[in-house]
C-alpha cells in the first residue's frame, strides 16, 4: 500500500504511537486533534493508504521571529519590521516501529513543502529541535540556528522553494 500524508482526524490510531521521546508521543495522543480543532496547528500524519497507523506526523503553526534573532545577511532581504511571519514545524516524529526507513526525511520534505505553496505569509521555516540528533537531522537539510532560541533552527523561505519544491514548480 502506498503511504499518504493526511490531515490528523478521529479515524487514525493516536494511542498506538511511540517513537520513543515521551513529549512527542504525549502531544499526538493528548492534544494534537484539541489544537487542530482550535486551529492552533495543523497535524499531519503519514499512513498506509486506507490504514489507521500512524507511522509519523508533523505540525504546523504560524509563528513571529524577532527580526533582530536573524543573521544580518539575512535581515538585509527582509523588510525593517520588528518581526518576522514563518511557519514553525512544532514537532516532527516517527513511529519507533518504522525507524530507519527515511520517512522523517519525508515528513519533513512534506512540511516545508507545504510551507512553499502555502498563501499563508512566511519568511522563513522553524524548527524545534528536541534533542542533539534531532539537531543535526535538520542541520543536514540546511536549517541554521536561529538566536534567541535554544535549538530553534530555521530556512529562509527562497531556500525552502530552491531545495523543497520540484522543478519548474
Amino acid at each position: 500500500m502506498p503511504l499518504v500524508f493526511e490531515p490528523l482526524s478521529r479515524q487514525h490510531d493516536r494511542a498506538a504511537f511511540s517513537c520513543g521521546q515521551p513529549a512527542l508521543d504525549d502531544y499526538l495522543k493528548r492534544q494534537a486533534r484539541q489544537d487542530v480543532e482550535r486551529r492552533f496547528a495543523f497535524c499531519y500524519v503519514l499512513c498506509e493508504r486506507g490504514n489507521s497507523t500512524i507511522q509519523g506526523y508533523y505540525t504546523l503553526s504560524s509563528i513571529s521571529v524577532d527580526l533582530t534573532d536573524l543573521p544580518p545577511e539575512i535581515r538585509s532581504r527582509l523588510p525593517r519590521y520588528g518581526v518576522v511571519p514563518a511557519t514553525l514545524v512544532g514537532r516532527l516524529a516517527v513511529d519507533s516501529r518504522f525507524h530507519g526507513q527515511g520517512l522523517g526525511s519525508a515528513l519533513l520534505v512534506d512540511a516545508v513543502r507545504r510551507t512553499a505553496e502555502s498563501y499563508a505569509a512566511a519568511a522563513l521555516v522553524i524548527v524545534d529541535a528536541i534533542d542533539d540528533a534531532a539537531e543535526a537531522f535538520y542541520r543536514h537539510f540546511g536549517f541554521l540556528p536561529l538566536g534567541g532560541g535554544e535549538r530553534r533552527l530555521y530556512l529562509p523561505l527562497p531556500d525552502v522553494r530552491r531545495y523543497f519544491t520540484p522543478r519548474g514548480g
